[in-house]
């Protein structure tokens, strides 16, 4: 029954979705050891503990989703979603190849990770709005949210792990291994999406979509004053909040003094929480505002009280409930934001919504990390804490304010 554990898995049931969920796995476990690396890589071997070039690093690889909104939602509407797919998973393995063998030769310098950074933002531009919608067509409308739910599993679940087996890498082997193994882990992608049965896809309106442009999104938007809330809560959150990278980065190497084995174990132990906050959003039948907001405002006092942690090991533990609530709030909205969206739509809307959440970045990271520089790590958490009670208000003041209008919460 909806609400179940059992339910919380009801998607695998699918031989299409179960097949995707199983090489996705491997290859995000792959980009999260990148990830690591890459943060490591940056603030030590690179710099001498610069936050702000970690933040410049993760401006260009999130500002490509902001500056190519026009063309993304549109690819996601208009063309194969599969093929989309393949081919930007391809291409990210072979920009992990290249900075994997420029670093392990020992040539890499830091503007070659800001090129292969932009680069991969370019790429992930284009693959984040097809691979977000290809999910109802895999599972099916009907198991949407709780395929939303398992995909954010996923994610986290390598989030726990690829960290934690990158920071071993980095002190045995080096951080241009862990990049060469990462582009070695898109096979497994690859292999799934060309063993998916095609003719067993759930049909969409995508070859009813020629006409029209990233514009009617927004118009779209602009009518439903539900989403506008919803997205602006998005922009504060993705803008200043979602900037673990730089928080943890810089709490681990310059207040706990730590190695990359423990940092590593910090980036994991935050999606622990991220795993359990994606299956709690698995079991629901559908996401509702007092979620978003209720998580928001978790998000918020949960960075505040990271920031005031005195050691390591208390740190590491309100970073398990910041994973909660901020995977939480992410998948609840992506489940929220597809299912309130016309299916004409949805391409556009989402490549809107992802944009949001990871364009802002661009904006925040820099501000953060100059923050972290100037005031110290403590003080760019703070950043995060302001920035989910300031959403958890915008929601706020539109449940307390909106009218009884059908539009706002019909499920379509």
């Amino acid at each position: 029954m909806p609400g179940t554990w059992s339910s919380a898995f009801r998607s695998l049931n699918s031989y299409n979705y179960r097949t995707w969920a199983i090489g996705a796995l491997v290859s995000n476990i792959g980009a999260w050891m990148q990830r690591t690396a890459q943060d490591w890589l940056v603030l030590t071997e690179l710099t001498r503990n610069n936050a702000t070039a970690v933040g410049i690093v993760v401006s260009l690889q999130f500002g490509p989703h902001l500056l190519l909104l026009p063309l993304t939602g549109y690819a996601a509407d208009r063309f194969d979603r599969r093929k989309i797919v393949i081919a930007t998973q391809a291409s990210m393995g072979l920009l992990a190849l290249g900075l994997g063998l420029i670093t392990v030769l020992g040539v890499v310098r830091l503007w070659h990770v800001y090129v292969f950074a932009g680069l991969l933002g370019c790429v992930s531009a284009f693959d984040a709005p097809a691979r977000q919608t290809f999910v109802a067509q895999l599972a099916g409308e009907e198991n949407l949210p709780n395929a939303v739910g398992l995909n954010s599993t996923s994610f986290n679940l390598a989030r726990t792990l690829g960290p934690a087996i990158s920071g071993i890498l980095i002190e045995s082997m080096g951080t241009g291994w862990v990049f060469l193994i990462n582009a070695a882990s898109f096979v497994a992608v690859l292999v799934s999406l060309a063993m998916i049965r095609v003719d067993e896809l759930h049909q969409d309106d995508r070859f009813r979509r020629v006409q029209g442009s990233l514009v009617d999104g927004f118009r779209y938007v602009w009518r439903r004053a539900d989403l506008k809330a919803v997205l602006f809560m998005l922009f504060l959150i993705g803008t200043f909040g979602l900037n673990f990278p730089i928080f943890i980065s810089t709490m681990a190497v310059t207040v706990f003094h730590t190695g990359s084995g423990r940092y590593g174990l910090l980036t994991s132990l935050m999606a622990v929480g991220s795993v359990i906050g994606a299956l709690l959003a698995a079991r629901r039948a559908k996401p509702d505002l007092s979620l978003l907001l209720t998580s928001s405002a978790i998000f918020g006092v949960g960075c505040a009280i990271a920031a005031a942690m005195p050691g390591y090991g208390l740190f590491g533990l309100v970073l398990v409930i910041v994973g909660v609530a901020s995977q939480t709030l992410t998948t609840s909205t992506n489940s929220y934001v597809q299912l309130s969206t016309d299916r004409a739509m949805r391409g556009r809307v989402v490549a809107i919504l992802l944009a949001i959440t990871v364009g802002g970045t661009p904006v925040g990271a820099p501000i953060v990390g100059w923050v972290a520089d100037t005031f110290g790590p403590r003080w760019a958490l703070g950043v995060g804490a302001a920035a989910g009670i300031c959403a958890a208000a915008v929601l706020f003041g539109h449940l307390g304010s909106r009218r009884p209008i059908m539009e706002d919460t019909r499920m379509r």
